[in-house]
């Protein structure tokens, strides 16, 4: 059998710092892009409607579509990452994303745009469902904490970024939407580049059987085989589990039900908060597009100091705390701080509900949406590693079906929020929203409690303590175990 060597330098597990953090930053630049992707597309509405003479409700759909694909693509991706490596699925999956916002670009009718938009969707989803898995291929588990923040803080900063660059280019009558689409093409074909010469093969199993195909050639005997190649599974196989294992986690594991639905509906408020920042700050403070799109900026300034202290600063402190209370507390030990952003949801979604009015300066509705928005990016980090440590070597389908649900909601709430808007207004309908989190916000509070008293009583966790109890045994090889593979998929 084909193992690495310890201290390998083949094994991505010890790529160089510099190759890591390379690595990392060009996986997490693939995030910042689909997440401009989404957030630059509703702001260009106005001129898309007039241009292509649909209605807004087709318009939406394509930002509908877009989080569908999202959702439910990772259920499959992460197979054929698994059978043919990250690299080559990066790679395709960039150029066919780049591609399809070609055809965006230049299409001729909304009904173009909307397959644009949701084959961008299945093509970008490699950014949110493939980065985690790939950080857990190259860092060590107590090493992933800063790699991780810094992906999730890519996610949502890029995502309000968008909004930015796309009212600037959306306003200039000589531009409108179709270059807002041009300059996404540009950012996605640079990625490609940087992809091809940056990125290299970080699956631990795909690099051992390329070696010992290599092996198997020089040596001319075909016993010498990989573990992965060992008893692997069928693609079909392999493509059936993924599908039905994620599904299977979030219909009968009450944590991942109960986290799923907590970030899910947060994800869909942030759509709703993106469809009606454009219209609420034009009605109420007369903004233009351009304007709006600052809005963005104002409260990113501010979120760029908040989001970098609580994503990575308090993320050190809370895997200090991790370190400190994990004997006691187990996996909740990762749960402080998702305590803390629980009240700051609500409490920041009544801010921005309340205080949007012609008598309130804009600055206090965006101080709202700062604190929203950096309770996104706290509970959208805790998700990923909670679930993690929770669910092992099931953990990519824990967080598989996560995604879904995330995505889906994010699919549906744009389609209700212009009818809510308009029969409750603003101010009722995003306070409707904001007691609802208010109703979900003892979610992390209840797992901190009775998590480990929850885990208990389910089947698949004490399959993971076996799971465990036989990778302490394999850990003595020097392979990177499916645990630290597979872990932080989303």
């Amino acid at each position: 059998q084909v193992n690495f060597d310890e201290g390998d330098p083949r094994d991505p597990k010890n790529f160089s710092y510099a190759r890591k953090w390379a690595i990392t930053l060009t996986c997490c630049a693939f995030t910042g892009i689909t997440a401009i992707a989404s957030s630059s597309y509703p702001i260009s509405y106005e001129s898309m409607i007039k241009d292509l003479n649909c209605t807004e409700l087709q318009a939406t759909l394509g930002l509908s579509l877009y989080a569908l694909g999202f959702g439910i693509v990772p259920l499959i991706s992460s197979s054929f990452s698994e059978e043919c490596g990250r690299r080559p699925v990066y790679i395709t999956s960039s150029i066919l994303f780049m591609l399809a916002e070609v055809m965006n670009a230049l299409a001729p009718n909304i009904q173009t745009v909307i397959v644009a938009r949701a084959l961008q969707g299945v093509f970008g989803s490699t950014g949110a469902s493939l980065v985690g898995g790939s950080i857990a291929d190259i860092w060590q588990p107590h090493e992933r904490g800063v790699p991780m923040s810094i992906f999730a803080f890519s996610a949502l900063f890029f995502f309000g970024l968008g909004s930015v660059f796309g009212g600037l280019i959306a306003a200039d009558s000589h531009l409108g939407w179709r270059w807002v689409q041009w300059v996404q093409v540009m950012f996605a074909g640079a990625f490609v580049l940087s992809v091809i010469l940056v990125l290299s093969e970080t699956r631990s199993s795909i690099v051992l059987a390329r070696i010992a195909k290599g092996v198997r050639k020089t040596t001319g005997d075909p016993r010498y085989r990989s573990s992965a190649e060992i008893g692997k599974p069928s693609m079909l196989s392999m493509i059936k589990t993924s599908c039905t294992r994620p599904l299977y986690l979030l219909l009968t594991e009450p944590i991942v039900q109960s986290f799923s639905l907590w970030i899910g509906f947060t994800w869909g408020v942030l759509f709703c908060l993106l469809e009606s920042v454009t219209t609420e700050f034009q009605s109420v403070y007369n903004f233009s597009v351009s304007q709006t799109g600052f809005v963005f900026i104002s409260q990113r300034k501010v979120f760029l100091f908040i989001g970098a202290i609580i994503g990575l600063m308090a993320n050190l402190y809370q895997e200090t705390l991790y370190k400190k209370s994990f004997a006691r507390k187990r996996q909740e030990a990762r749960l402080y701080v998702a305590c803390v952003a629980a009240i700051v949801l609500p409490v920041s979604m009544f801010i921005y509900a309340w205080t949007a009015s012609p008598n309130i300066h804009w600055i206090v509705p965006a101080i709202g949406l700062t604190g929203f928005m950096s309770g996104v990016l706290i509970i959208l980090q805790v998700a990923f590693l909670y679930l993690a440590d929770c669910y092992g070597p099931y953990a990519s389908s824990a967080q598989a079906g996560q995604s879904l649900a995330r995505n889906v909601m994010a699919m549906i709430f744009p389609l209700i929020t212009q009818q809510m808007f308009a029969s409750m207004t603003y101010k009722w309908g995003l306070t409707l929203w904001a007691l609802l989190s208010a109703v979900m916000a003892p979610t992390p509070w209840v797992l901190f409690f009775f998590g480990s008293k929850i885990r208990s009583h389910s089947k698949i966790s004490r399959k993971i303590l076996e799971a465990e109890a036989q990778q302490l045994d394999g850990d003595k090889t020097v392979v990177s175990s499916p645990t630290e593979e597979k872990s932080m998929q989303v």
